[in-house]
């Protein structure tokens, strides 16, 4: 299992336990991911750190100062 943490401007376009669709974004040295349809998006990562997964469950949906945060896993 893996978790990665997704960035997610608005509350409640995803709650814990829905199974979400993510779209890899290559970028010039990394890629990132988006939780689709544009919920939410994940930081940057190396080429050896890529998810295979394309789908995951919302394990958490954390809130702070800086915003609302999607904790998804990954069956790698």
């Amino acid at each position: 299992m893996r978790l990665i943490e997704f960035k997610m401007e608005r509350p409640g376009l995803v709650k814990a336990n829905d199974l979400v669709h993510v779209i890899e974004r290559e970028g010039t040295n990394s890629y990132s991911y988006i939780i689709e349809p544009a919920v939410a998006m994940s930081g940057c990562y190396s080429g050896r750190d890529r998810i295979k997964s394309d789908q995951g469950i919302v394990k958490e949906v954390k809130h702070n100062d800086r915003g609302y945060y999607v904790i998804v896993e990954f069956d790698e």
